[in-house]
């Protein structure tokens, strides 16, 4: 028997429980397990997608149901919208993210923006750094964990996109955000460094990172009226 200690799903949902508060709540499960049945309408842009990620991606639903639940929420359809992200019943705030190993959703009543990233704690392929890192970034990670890093900013940019996604609706490139890390703190400040909505050039975004069960974790909350620290 698996002990909470060496469970990986137990495991990342006491980090990130830990790294979001009292006003989160967060479920992780390993999208390989069997998942109940999707709601109507649930996967209708689904089409042709591969078995693995209709199960990714009912492994979502169903943790963000289940975060819901512990807050008391409703217990209905979140579909994904025209432009792919979950449509959260009114008056509730959430993320979902996975890797092809574990799947992780937070939500909040609160009136906060979230974006969490899940992603495996490997170093980045060397030819992807430029794509995702600028050069003042790459200058700033340069060192012998410089591919480790790389993920993290790939992570960190990911969890803060998703974060102003709701307040601007914009799709932007990984070119609109400067990530600097405190690797000490396990914090990051994601900058704007080209305008999107309410953001502009300079604005700021806080976020989180930890590591558990083979993965890294990224999260970004924004509250009314700016970012809410931790």
């Amino acid at each position: 028997m698996t002990s909470r200690a060496s469970d990986p799903c137990a495991q990342m949902h006491a980090l990130t429980a830990q790294m979001l508060g009292p006003e989160f709540a967060v479920q992780v499960c390993d999208p390989r397990a069997a998942q109940p049945i999707l709601m109507p309408h649930e996967d209708a842009h689904l089409g042709r997608a591969t078995a693995a990620r209709r199960a990714e991606f009912a492994a979502g639903r169903h943790m963000a149901r289940r975060a819901l639940a512990t807050l008391g929420g409703p217990q209905t359809a979140i579909p994904a919208g025209e432009d792919r992200a979950p449509q959260w019943p009114a008056g509730w705030r959430g993320s979902i993210s996975h890797s092809n190993l574990l799947c992780i959703a937070a939500v909040t009543a609160a009136p906060y923006d979230l974006g969490v990233d899940l992603e495996p704690d490997s170093p980045m392929d060397s030819n992807l750094v430029a794509t995702i890192c600028s050069n003042e970034e790459v200058a700033r990670i340069a060192g012998p964990e410089r591919l480790e890093r790389a993920t993290l900013i790939f992570a960190a940019k990911e969890a803060a996109y998703k974060a102003q996604y709701p307040r601007t609706g914009l799709l932007f490139g990984f070119d609109h955000l400067d990530i600097s890390l405190n690797l000490a703190a396990q914090r990051f400040t994601a900058t704007f460094i080209k305008p999107a909505g309410c953001f502009a050039v300079g604005d700021s975004l806080l976020g989180c990172f930890g590591r558990a069960a083979g993965h890294l974790v990224t999260t970004v909350v924004i509250g009314q009226g700016g970012v809410k620290g931790s």
